[in-house]
């Protein structure tokens, strides 16, 4: 029976011989770890606590980045297809293209002269900052929606004239 005992003590010195050289440069990271599962420190267990909360509230946190992900995925296919019917439009029609462009440059042009460049930046940097705010609160399409009742009644009124 000795042997059996001295037989298994050698197996376990040697697996744990194995273990330590494949944990060797975990080392340390091991000693504290084990430090604050023995709690050393009075602040460990809330510190411990706090840790395994984060860990449960990422998979929240994990959604949101993934609604995040979507989200930008979404806004760079709007810009791509803005894009492609631009230069659709510069293909099928030139010359509504070339009036749009003209006329979209010199009202950029015309801004940038009557506000000051840091006062531009300013306010652009701040729009582009409240846009998902102002969209996920429907402040957007309510003005948007606005705008289009609005158009579409001066069109009904045009053709109104020219009937």
């Amino acid at each position: 029976m000795a042997e059996g005992d001295n037989r298994s003590t050698n197996l376990l010195a040697a697996e744990t011989a194995n273990l330590e050289e494949q944990l060797q440069g975990w080392g340390e990271m091991m000693l504290m770890a084990d430090k604050i599962l023995r709690w050393e420190r009075a602040w460990f267990p809330p510190a411990i606590m706090g840790v395994v909360s984060l860990v449960f509230l990422t998979t929240e946190q994990q959604q949101r980045f993934h609604e995040i992900c979507s989200n930008l995925v979404k806004t760079r296919r709007r810009v791509v297809g803005w894009w492609k019917r631009l230069f659709t439009l510069k293909e099928e029609k030139p010359k509504m293209y070339f009036m749009t462009m003209i006329i979209s440059l010199a009202a950029v042009a015309w801004i940038g002269q009557q506000v000051h460049n840091l006062f531009l930046t300013y306010l652009i940097v701040t729009f582009l900052l409240l846009l998902p705010g102002l969209n996920q609160h429907g402040i957007i399409s309510k003005y948007i929606g606005m705008a289009k009742r609005e158009i579409n009644k001066l069109l009904k009124q045009k053709e109104k004239k020219n009937e």
